[in-house]
């Protein structure tokens, strides 16, 4: 059962086309991943989905209801983690979970045992009474998702949930998540992380410059990668000088990732070691390692954006400063 579906949905901001006109669902209590480089639409899309950004044009059903039209209805149904913090600072995180409680409606009693019960969860119950602007940054990320669920939602929005922070607060993070789902929570997650894509998502949507470009399921997805043989010879000369001679003399092969002392080979045959054992002997190269490589979900979203995982470990190195 689908409890989100999203059809034809493009936003333009003057004439710079941010997402076009894509289309996908999320299936009810899965963690769905939305996976792209900075300034793929992964935010703009999660702004439209939850009423933070008017589409212009396509069509959004949340819960069966009209995700446009009846976003007041739905926001009710749905918690909100964006990429940057929310909160007020001068406020305790006690008090700033009341107040988030308040907004739904959550009566005193109910909204302050809520509040003590989240601090506790999260283990920030030992700074429940200290000032936002005290927080880490981990633990500032970790109040912020208790306030995005202090009214208990259907669904949870999560933009961006481990960025920037210590790889203590990351894991603790991913737990939560986890532990969320697991007691009936459907998950909408953008990031552009590989990590957290493969340790959490059921499916994955892969956005590209504002585009859907493929929706799957992880584990199609890994066995869909593994139709793919490859091997990595380490040795003594240079990979990129054997380019040529390598395809001339080996039908139904590619060459990638080569590096001053290693070249990896990929076929959808089976790679049989020893003819190219041969072939590196004959040709005076000392191969001192041969190993078969694992597809990852990294391999999978280079082959299937063109983006390379350099490109996107940068953006991560930059979003932490």
């Amino acid at each position: 059962m689908n409890i989100i579906e999203v059809k034809n949905l493009s936003k333009n901001f003057g004439n710079f086309k941010a997402v076009k006109k894509i289309g996908f669902s999320v299936e009810k209590g899965e963690v769905f991943g939305f996976l792209g480089p900075n300034g793929a639409g992964k935010t703009t899309t999660i702004n439209m989905l939850t009423g933070l950004a008017n589409p212009t044009s396509g069509k959004i059903t949340i819960a069966g209801q009209d995700g446009i039209k009846d976003i007041k209805k739905v926001q009710q149904i749905i918690g909100i983690v964006p990429d940057e913090s929310n909160l007020y600072d001068d406020m305790s995180g006690f008090e700033n979970l009341v107040f988030c409680a308040s907004l739904y409606g959550i009566e005193k009693t109910v909204r302050e045992k809520r509040a003590k019960e989240l601090l506790k969860q999260f283990t920030l119950d030992s700074a429940g009474n200290r000032p936002f602007r005290a927080y880490s940054k981990g633990m500032k990320r970790k109040l912020t998702i208790a306030a995005g669920i202090i009214h208990e939602p259907e669904i949870l929005f999560l933009d961006e949930p481990t960025t920037g922070i210590d790889v203590e607060s990351a894991r603790q993070i991913r737990k939560m998540i986890k532990e969320l789902n697991e007691k009936g929570t459907t998950i909408f997650l953008t990031t552009h992380y590989i990590e957290d894509a493969e340790r959490l998502c059921h499916r994955i949507g892969f956005i590209v410059e504002g585009r859907v470009v493929k929706v799957s399921k992880v584990n199609d997805l890994m066995v869909e990668a593994q139709q793919e043989n490859t091997v990595e010879f380490a040795m003594d000369k240079s990979g990129s000088s054997l380019e040529k001679l390598l395809l001339s003399n080996f039908s139904g092969i590619t060459i990638k990732n080569m590096t001053d002392h290693s070249i990896r080979i990929s076929s959808a045959a089976e790679i049989e070691l020893m003819p190219f054992m041969r072939f590196f002997d004959d040709n005076g190269i000392k191969v001192s390692e041969a190993k078969v490589i694992r597809p990852s979900l990294e391999d999978i979203f280079v082959k299937i954006t063109g983006i390379g995982i350099d490109k996107l470990r940068k953006e991560k190195e930059g979003k932490k400063k």
